[in-house]
């Protein structure tokens, strides 16, 4: 019986050295972002029993086994970095990557980057990082949008009032873009029409030179819907010509103040071209870029994945996990169908409690030393009995 307990004390060594391997990783991967702590599962060996006089069983057991590692999907704390390509998911979802042989894993450590070629990449696996773009699942490139072309005006906005007791008024240094994203100072003079109150002729200039003149008018001090825009056709020299309008439907008003009238430039929506300055992410996942022209451009979308089951969940290593189960894993974007929201500019930290794993570093540490001991006990009984048939 002595060897059977030195075997099942070894059984108990074995396991519970096993546990200390699934502390040490957890607890070295404390600082790991994204990370999923493990929990050992432990269970008994079969047993063998027998009757003894047909009524009291014997039911010694054969030991300890482990049955594996259950993951730990919790969410971990959120951690500000600054870095917009930092991202984190706050709720369900697993950050979606694919290598080079087309093979798709999944990671909550939102550490990313884009390459030489313009793909964004995790920094952890070097993976391309999935999006998607018009309903299509893909790689996240920026190759082509490292520049923004530039927009001619086409519309031009006022704002203020244009006194409607005043007989003109000259706005100056109305800056427009043409085709090739060159500026243009134009000035816009109006001078009130003596045979009609409230109407007003628009004459546009390059200078000294005339480029075209409408007309727009007020009633009761509000613009005309019919007519409160000035439409003209620039032609800049050496570039194509621009068809411009002059708005002033909205936030700009004719009553008496006088001679005194605040009518002024309000807005252009033309704009030079521009390098790209910047990249980030919103909550949604879109990519969002800043260009050196002020203007902001929105990109792919990141596409995020989650399962039905822990058991659909395989890990793969480098932080990353494998479906063992396609069919039961679901694909979507943040903030919707139950996706959790991006965070940018963090990222998730491990969920390995500390306190927790050296709490059961304890229990391991003891069961280890009980073992031990009983092999060692066993031991000096195999001794004795030898002994005792020796003296015989």
């Amino acid at each position: 019986m002595s060897i059977d307990s030195i075997y099942i004390a070894m059984t108990g060594l074995d396991a519970f050295e096993r546990g200390l391997r699934v502390i040490s990783n957890n607890t070295a991967n404390l600082n790991t972002p994204g990370f999923k702590s493990s929990v050992l599962q432990f269970a008994d060996l079969f047993h063998s029993g027998g009757g003894a006089g047909g009524s009291v069983a014997r039911d010694y057991g054969y030991g300890l086994t482990t049955l594996g590692t259950k993951l730990d999907f919790s969410q971990g704390q959120l951690r500000t970095t600054g870095n917009g390509l930092d991202l984190a998911v706050d709720g369900l979802g697993f950050f979606v990557l694919r290598d080079e042989a087309g093979r798709v894993r999944y990671t909550r450590d939102g550490q990313f980057t884009f390459g030489a070629d313009g793909v964004l990449v995790s920094t952890t696996t070097g993976e391309q990082v999935l999006a998607f773009d018009g309903g299509t699942l893909g790689p996240v490139r920026i190759s082509d949008l490292k520049a923004n072309a530039a927009k001619p005006t086409g519309t031009i906005t006022f704002t203020g009032n244009l006194s409607s007791t005043a007989t003109s008024h000259t706005i100056g240094s109305v800056v427009v873009i043409d085709a090739a994203g060159a500026s243009h100072s134009l000035t816009v003079k109006l001078e009130q029409a003596a045979d009609s109150p409230g109407t007003w002729n628009v004459t546009l200039l390059d200078g000294a030179a005339t480029v075209g003149t409408a007309q727009v008018a007020f009633l009761a001090g509000r613009p005309d819907p019919a007519r409160s825009k000035a439409s003209f056709t620039y032609g800049p020299a050496g570039q194509p010509e621009m068809a411009l309008t002059l708005d002033l439907s909205t936030n700009v008003t004719s009553f008496d103040t006088g001679s005194r009238s605040t009518l002024a430039l309000g807005s252009q929506d033309g704009h030079g071209a521009g390098e790209l300055t910047g990249t980030s992410f919103d909550e949604k996942g879109e990519l969002e870029l800043a260009y050196s022209n002020g203007q902001k451009v929105k990109g792919p979308r990141l596409a995020l994945a989650r399962f039905d089951s822990p058991d659909d969940v395989r890990p793969s290593g480098e932080n990353a996990y494998e479906a063992s189960d396609g069919r039961a894993w679901e694909t979507g974007v943040a903030g919707e169908q139950g996706f959790g929201s991006i965070r940018p500019g963090m990222i998730e930290t491990s969920n390995v409690d500390l306190s927790e794993e050296f709490s059961t570093l304890v229990i391991m540490q003891r069961g280890y030393q009980a073992s031990s001991q009983v092999i060692s006990t066993a031991n000096e009984m195999i001794g004795e009995l030898f002994a005792m048939r020796g003296s015989k």
